[in-house]
């Protein structure tokens, strides 16, 4: 696709760096689900626990990772505790716990150094963090950790070709359950589906893989092929999310749109990754009964055969350099990227002019989705057939760009979140999290 045109309607203003920033590199920052911290990661084997309300630094975490600590998860679904796991470079992931006193206001910091990992007389556990227990099993490094949404399963990938899920069993106690080497290639990302017990994987194999328990094992229920280079990220879509509000709010729109929008739905939240090949793409599984809920409390858990997924499609192509990171935010379904060349990228779902020409979902010569490939003709003709009379209604466009967000230096992530301090307009107001080679992380607010 060309490159959009450079009137957007949007911009992207920068609020505040947090402060004081790291001295190295800074990989990876995760908002805190319901508290406004976020906490990132650094290449001095630290982690930073920063607050979106004064955007200055609460307290640093080090002494628990040997070497860079790459990725950070929350886990969500609890209250009166924060948990935090995060993966390193060491090829362990470490599990983290506070105690939440409802005082976010930030003190004069402090650094809690875990060094003989589990250590924590000097600590005051009823107000710092304590180093709970470590993860081994990996090989190399670890470059990303992510938690189900429940909360039962944490997931972990490596440079090792590997992606582990963990099941928490009790308090401090987790069990292997599954160890997944279909992949060729480094694993650089996992993200859970936001309703189902279903795992997406990208990784250096230009591959994204989807994963799930069939009756008593995990096992890849699908393949999506398209990207011609790594795939750094993948992110999944909100639930009932839909062109900037829920898909259940069809109030005053033609029938058409509705029917479409409906369809839509019924294939579940979509998928959205990010390449070293410079394009964004957007996989949706083809309609079929929605998996089970996720149930931290369940021990038998329902399986389910192959999936079919399809491009759905290519988003505008912005970006000079590899994209590093792509994220979907769940409050207004619009997505961001960043990447190599510095610049943040603001995208949103539009529904196409009134007598625009629409465009398939499966093109004459399909991407391989599902199990579809050149060596399976027959899968691929079935995703041709899916594709047949269905018909896209909307367009991606640009309605934000920032150039250069941290000077010379690349930007290695960007995410949503919650904008918590005093100049916040409305409680759904988000803001944007860049996280930089410089060290620094930057919070931005878009104007639109």
């Amino acid at each position: 696709m060309s490159i959009p045109p450079p009137s957007h309607k949007g911009t992207i203003t920068l609020l505040s760096p947090l402060t004081p920033p790291s001295l190295a590199r800074t990989w990876f920052t995760a908002p805190h689900p319901t508290l406004p911290i976020v906490a990132t990661c650094s290449s001095d084997k630290s982690v930073r626990v920063y607050s979106l309300t004064s955007f200055t630094l609460l307290s640093t975490i080090s002494g628990g990772h040997k070497r860079s600590v790459r990725s950070c998860a929350w886990k969500p679904g609890i209250k009166g505790e924060s948990v935090l796991a995060t993966g390193s470079f060491d090829a362990s992931v470490g599990v983290w716990k506070r105690w939440e006193m409802g005082d976010l206001n930030p003190k004069p910091q402090r650094e809690l150094d875990f060094t003989d990992r589990g250590d924590t007389d000097n600590a005051d556990e009823d107000e710092e963090w304590r180093f709970a227990l470590v993860l081994d099993g990996h090989d190399s490094e670890v470059k990303s950790v992510a938690w189900s949404t429940a909360g039962n399963f944490l997931a972990t990938c490596s440079r090792d070709k590997s992606v582990w899920i963990w099941e928490e069993v009790g308090e401090d106690d987790f069990e292997t359950i599954a160890v997944l080497q279909e992949h060729s290639g480094d694993v650089k990302c996992v993200s859970w589906h936001p309703e189902e017990e279903l795992l997406a994987s990208a990784s250096y194999d230009d591959d994204i893989r989807l994963w799930r328990e069939e009756i008593d094992d995990w096992g890849c229920v699908a393949v999506l092929r398209g990207h011609e280079s790594t795939v750094w990220s993948v992110g999944w879509e909100g639930v009932d999310i839909m062109l900037g509000g829920k898909a259940t709010e069809m109030e005053g729109l033609a029938q058409e749109k509705k029917d479409w929008i409906e369809r839509r739905d019924k294939a579940g939240p979509r998928l959205v990754s990010c390449s070293d090949d410079l394009s964004i793409r957007i996989w949706r599984r083809r309609p079929r009964d929605k998996g089970p809920a996720q149930n931290p409390l369940s021990i038998m858990r329902s399986g389910s055969s192959q999936e079919e997924w399809v491009e759905e499609v290519k988003l505008p192509r912005v970006h000079e350099r590899a994209i590093y990171a792509v994220a979907w935010s769940h409050k207004t379904g619009r997505l961001l990227s960043t990447g190599g060349d510095g610049r943040i990228i603001v995208y949103e779902e539009q529904w196409k002019p009134a007598g625009d020409e629409t465009m398939k979902v499966i093109e004459e010569t399909p991407t391989t989705n599902g199990y579809a490939n050149a060596d399976n003709p027959a899968a691929v003709e079935t995703m041709e057939d899916v594709g047949k009379g269905i018909e896209e209604a909307t367009e991606w466009v640009v309605i934000a760009k920032m150039e250069g967000a941290h000077g010379v230096f690349e930007v290695n992530h960007v995410c949503w979140a919650a904008r918590a301090d005093r100049a916040k307009t409305h409680n759904d107001e988000e803001v944007i999290v860049s996280t930089g080679d410089d060290g620094v992380v930057k919070v931005w607010s878009l104007n639109i």
